[in-house]
């Protein structure tokens, strides 16, 4: 018994050595000695400008389970490189945070958070692996090649989720819900009893976690929903007729306004940058990160470039100065991209 509680506790000591390795790794090997340029914020409200970087990596899951829907929907869940969407988190983690340093110190909440949700990814992926490539390779072997129903509906759940992440925090999805149309579309097929199981026991478990942050974000308080920023180039009538903008007063030669964040921030900048508007200042801040893709390895003047699965594109990040972003924008077509997502902060 002795022997046996020995080799538990090594083995528990090997994992949390092997989970706290990349964490180990980004603290003293992505460092970057660059020294932040003064700051004169025209916002009212500011934030710490190097958040539009470290924003990145929670992204980096968003569109992970995005990259994973587009790899099930034609094909099945071992296609997907699930070691390669750790690797990516953890690059993309090491090259921002080195360069942060340009921006300002990390905060320790941010700093924190970063490792957390990488940890929490990883732990994620690699039991998800674990499964696919063993009982579930199983289960598609014994399917053949025609698809199950729940094949399909598990891939189409997948696209769903991660829409909604696009917007809404993760823990108020219904996974349970999702669970019990697995269940209820079940067919007497094999795989489709297995994909009922799995993934059933899959999203109640997520439920389960979600319900818990959901208590502990309502007990700290939720992050806000709105930022500030001054634009100019349009009246206040054209940037209070977006749903969610708020003009709040005159800046210099442009207006300070209160506006949506996450997926809604993208749309309605590329839309402003259309009609001729000009970014002056982002919650206090100069630069911004934004995500762009395009069908080719590589783009002038990213921060990196990384690959899609199921799409065949890469996604690059750019760091520009905000009054230039509103040109990057309008230019992205004619260099071969596509806008994806504007951190904000």
């Amino acid at each position: 018994m002795r022997r046996l509680l020995r080799r538990g506790l090594l083995l528990a000591l090997a994992l949390v050595a092997l989970l706290a390795s990349p964490v180990v790794y980004v603290e003293t090997m992505c460092r970057g000695d660059a020294v932040p340029a003064p700051a004169l914020p025209l916002s009212a409200e500011t934030r710490p400008e190097v958040r539009t970087l470290l924003t990145y990596p929670e992204w980096h899951i968003v569109h992970a389970y995005d990259d994973y829907a587009e790899v099930i929907r034609t094909g099945d869940p071992q296609d997907y490189g699930f070691t390669r969407a750790v690797t990516g988190y953890w690059g993309a983690l090491c090259t921002l945070t080195r360069e942060s340093a340009a921006l300002g110190e990390i905060d320790t909440a941010t700093r924190q958070l970063v490792h957390v949700i990488g940890v929490s990814f990883t732990v994620e992926m690699a039991m998800k692996a674990l499964y696919e490539e063993t009982l579930g390779r199983l289960a598609t072997l014994v399917r053949g090649e025609t698809r199950a129903p729940l094949d399909d509906l598990s891939a189409a759940q997948a696209a769903t989720y991660a829409r909604f992440l696009q917007q809404v925090p993760w823990y108020r999805y219904d996974f349970r819900a999702d669970a019990a149309a697995l269940r209820a579309a079940a067919t007497d097929a094999f795989r489709d009893r297995e994909r009922a199981f799995a993934l059933g026991l899959e999203h109640r478990a997520r439920a389960a976690y979600a319900g818990v942050i959901a208590g502990a974000v309502a007990a700290t308080g939720a992050d806000d929903l709105t930022l500030q920023m001054v634009v100019a180039g349009l009246p206040p009538e054209a940037l209070e007729a977006v749903e969610g903008v708020t003009v709040l007063r005159p800046v210099e030669d442009g207006w300070e306004v209160e506006t949506p964040r996450y997926r809604a921030l993208t749309v309605l900048l590329a839309g402003w940058a259309e009609a001729g508007a000009t970014f002056r200042d982002m919650a206090g801040n100069d630069r911004i990160l934004f995500t762009a893709i395009s069908d080719a390895p590589e783009a002038e003047g990213a921060l990196l470039s990384l690959p899609r699965q199921g799409y065949g594109d890469t996604r690059h990040l750019f760091l520009v100065d905000v009054p230039e972003l509103a040109e990057r924008l309008r230019g992205l077509a004619a260099a071969g991209l596509r806008l994806e997502h504007v951190h904000d902060y």
